[in-house]
């Protein structure tokens, strides 16, 4: 079973590895703007004792964004336990929305937000190609797919 906390300081080095590692950094370009993830609110995944997954995010306007979700145990539920925790505590917080974005090449990610009850809400055509020029590091493609756009998904909590 999958248990998720809100981050203590004790937390502080995998936060920041995890962050490292899936985003080359604490910087996330998203809605033409850069985001440090390091200095956000987190929820922390355990499985089995051992830390699990991620996830940060922020208040946006009346809803939460959900900024990084990373599950460094995958196929256990640690995503779907995450996203569910960060519903409830938006619930909790009479957020109107939860909503995050993701890539137009994320298929993985496209599929997973859906079985997790997000709706695609808007396309931002090209807002990646913008974003390169904030953070230049963003690749052009993944896995043969041209990385050009973001897909905002949003739930009511």
């Amino acid at each position: 079973m999958v248990d998720v906390r809100p981050a203590q300081p004790a937390d502080r080095a995998y936060v920041e590895a995890t962050l490292r590692e899936s985003w080359g950094g604490f910087i996330v370009a998203r809605r033409d703007e850069l985001v440090d993830s390091s200095v956000l609110p987190a929820l922390v995944a355990w499985l089995d004792g051992v830390r699990a997954g991620v996830l940060t995010y922020r208040k946006a306007g009346a809803g939460w964004e959900v900024v990084t979700l990373d599950a460094t145990v995958e196929n256990r539920g640690v995503g779907s336990a995450l996203i569910a925790a960060a519903r409830e505590l938006a619930r909790a917080h009479n957020a109107a929305r939860l909503w995050l974005i993701t890539t137009n090449e994320n298929v993985r990610a496209i599929r997973f937000y859906q079985r997790n009850g997000f709706d695609l809400v808007a396309l931002h055509h090209d807002a990646v190609t913008r974003a390169r020029e904030l953070k230049p590091s963003i690749p052009l493609e993944v896995d043969g797919i041209p990385l050009r756009h973001e897909l905002e998904f949003a739930l009511t909590p």
